[in-house]
């Protein structure tokens, strides 16, 4: 006879729970939540910048705008699909990252391979989260009506089909990928080259300076993939990368193509080491690292 195994649901959930994936996941989407709650005035500002393409407007001028008509609240605009986006998009990119060090690297990637890493992870990433991504774009910049997530979702795809929830992934793609490579690569060197700094400032401190750096040196490099990526999501219309950058160029001439840098570099920078410090003390304290 043999003798028949039952596994209960509850083991088998915990089982899943041990997963190193799964733990990397949790972690990431943790991680995420803090960071895209206290920055998403941040990104609010970015956007809203992005939208008044020409007019030179300010950080402190478009703040003061937005607290004028909306209150401090209005600030906050757009936090629902931000954490809808943000919440398992970091986690799916921790996860897949983790997942790669792990099996490709032995946890310790060189440089061309943090790249390779960071690239291949948010784009994993970037393609699952675009309808999120496009609906968050709309939501912040205030030229759309939407009463909620679901109704942006179903009038996008009732007048736009697939086309408009998956509008920029390009741009999206060319901005993240670069910028998560980049970071990635930047991040691990500079927690490896300033170890000897961690008995003056401590693990989490170290990766919170770390992380702000290659953050603000990546941003420069991919903001004008977000400036491209932004104004083709806020179009109701049909384009293209080419139709849209010329457009930017002949309305705004070279520095179009930084427009709103300033909100989304420290958005990014703070964002991405705050990120990082959550996650690499998550990871530790779950018993990954």
């Amino acid at each position: 006879m043999t003798e028949q195994v039952i596994v209960s649901p509850g083991a088998m959930l915990g089982s899943v729970v041990q997963s190193p994936m799964v733990k990397a996941f949790l972690a990431g989407s943790f991680s995420g939540t803090c960071s895209t709650i206290l920055f998403q005035p941040l990104d609010l500002l970015k956007t809203k910048i992005q939208t008044q393409q020409g007019n030179n407007t300010s950080m402190l001028r478009m703040t003061r705008s937005i607290m004028t008509t909306e209150k401090i609240g209005g600030l906050w605009r757009g936090l629902a699909p931000s954490i809808v986006r943000t919440v398992p998009g970091v986690g799916i990119y921790f996860s897949a990252m983790h997942a790669m060090k792990t099996n490709f690297c032995n946890g310790k990637p060189s440089s061309m391979a943090s790249i390779a890493i960071g690239v291949s992870a948010r784009c994993i990433a970037g393609s699952i989260m675009i309808p999120a991504t496009v609906i968050k774009v709309r939501c912040e910049s205030g030229m759309f009506q939407y009463r909620g997530i679901r109704e942006a979702f179903k009038k996008i795809y009732g007048k736009e089909g697939l086309k408009g929830l998956t509008s920029g992934i390009l741009p999206t793609l060319f901005r993240d990928a670069p910028f998560s490579g980049l970071y990635l690569m930047l991040y691990q060197n500079l927690k490896t080259g300033s170890t000897w700094m961690t008995p003056l400032t401590g693990d989490s401190s170290l990766h919170f300076i770390c992380g702000i750096t290659a953050g603000c040196l990546a941003s420069v490099i991919t903001h004008p993939a977000d400036v491209i990526k932004t104004s083709m999501q806020l179009s109701s219309t049909k384009t293209t990368i080419w139709k849209t950058s010329v457009g930017i160029y002949q309305g705004s001439g070279m520095g179009g193509f930084m427009t709103g840098l300033a909100p989304r570099m420290l958005r990014r920078s703070l964002m991405a080491s705050l990120a990082w410090t959550v996650y690499e003390k998550a990871m530790k304290n779950i018993g990954i690292k």
